[in-house]
């Protein structure tokens, strides 16, 4: 196998993380046999400095011509003066854009080894394991019109949230195949009882569940989807909604894992998909050493799963991920309460690739017995 992946290393802890996720994939591709070629481009603020604009057209050619696109992290407090339009995040919400990938795929998992970490007791976060899908290219973030404008002696600020029946269909259908590879089970998050998008959307999942027999619909308002996430996440299997309400309930799900620092993404279904860890790009700890690489690497086993249809390879590097978890080596941010060893961001890929060795050895002399 050759495919060629787009690296965006982008700010802050963006280059640290991403290497390690490199540092993996040419383990797997050095086990396997595969040929994966890196061709690494600037975007965010990096870009803006080097380039003036946050997606330079080299970065997204490039992007457009790979297999896949693994991204670090964009933003940078430098940068919060500048309009909207110019700041480093503007260059991601173009990326997506162009590559066409409409639903966002963020598991969320609880593993015992760093239990300690989450702010949930045990009893209530063990043994949770959540897909949030969601959908990336409508809603508030893209809908027109919007702007800040003067009216009537004052400043107003609009945005349009917006969806049509095809958006909500495609990224349903999404959901649903991924539950039936689960647990069978999917919860669609709105707000209906006050949104008119909402209202559309629930009747649309709805509709769309009807082909899928085999797995069980639920339909959740956001704010009481919030309030589960904390106080019974195991009660969810695969988590459904839109852009904004997406956004937020993913990032509270950190409380799940014990740091943003362990979630990872996959965006899927345009002609190129784009993976990359959830947390942001964390200035205040770049270039020490101490950021987790758990969401990039996991994020690259995504990669492996969605765009190349490894799912032997994928899997390996997410059990590899367990077993050094249980193993007990941690990044500080995961390090408290849970005992073992504190190591820096290049030593947890380290130990990570040398698991997926080890696993991959293992089931290569099982199959030869």
């Amino acid at each position: 196998m050759r495919t060629r992946i787009t690296t965006l290393p982008g700010d802050g802890i963006g280059p640290e993380v991403t290497a390690e996720a490199v540092r993996v994939l040419q383990a797997v591709a050095a086990i396997h046999g595969y040929r994966f070629e890196f061709e690494e481009h600037a975007i965010g603020g990096v870009a803006i400095k080097q380039y003036g604009s946050p997606l330079p057209r080299t970065t997204l050619d490039a992007c457009l011509a790979s297999d896949a696109v693994l991204l670090g992290a964009v933003g940078a407090p430098e940068y919060d003066r500048l309009p909207p339009n110019q700041r480093p995040e503007a260059g991601l919400l173009l990326l997506r854009s162009a590559l066409g990938g409409y639903a966002n795929l963020r598991p969320a998992i609880s593993y015992s080894s760093i239990g300690a970490c989450s702010p949930l007791r045990d009893e209530i976060a063990y043994g949770a394991d959540i897909l949030i899908v969601r959908e990336l290219l409508g809603g508030l973030y893209f809908g027109e019109p919007r702007g800040i404008d003067a009216v009537n002696g004052t400043t107003v600020a609009r945005n349009t949230m917006r969806y049509s029946v095809e958006e909500i269909e495609r990224v349903a259908r999404v959901a649903f195949e991924a539950a039936r590879k689960r647990r069978g089970k999917v919860t669609s998050v709105d707000k209906a009882n006050v949104l008119e998008t909402s209202q559309l959307w629930r009747q649309t999942v709805a509709r769309v569940a009807a082909q899928y027999t085999d797995v069980t619909l639920e339909h959740l308002y956001v704010d009481a989807c919030a309030m589960h996430l904390i106080t019974n996440p195991r009660r969810f299997d695969v988590l459904l909604t839109e852009n904004l309400f997406g956004d937020i309930l993913s990032d509270e799900a950190a409380v799940i894992t014990g740091s943003l620092g362990m979630l990872a993404s996959a965006t899927i279904g345009g002609e190129v998909g784009l993976y990359e860890p959830v947390h942001g790009s964390a200035p205040d700890i770049a270039g020490s050493g101490t950021a987790n690489p758990c969401g990039a690497i996991a994020s690259a086993a995504m990669m492996l799963r969605h765009s190349f249809q490894l799912e032997q390879e994928a899997s390996e590097i997410e059990l590899a991920i367990e077993n050094v978890l249980e193993a007990g080596y941690r990044t500080p941010d995961i390090a408290k309460g849970t005992g073992g060893y504190v190591v820096t961001t290049s030593e947890f890929g380290e130990v990570v690739c040398e698991a997926v060795t080890e696993i991959a050895d293992m089931r290569h002399a099982y199959h030869a017995v």
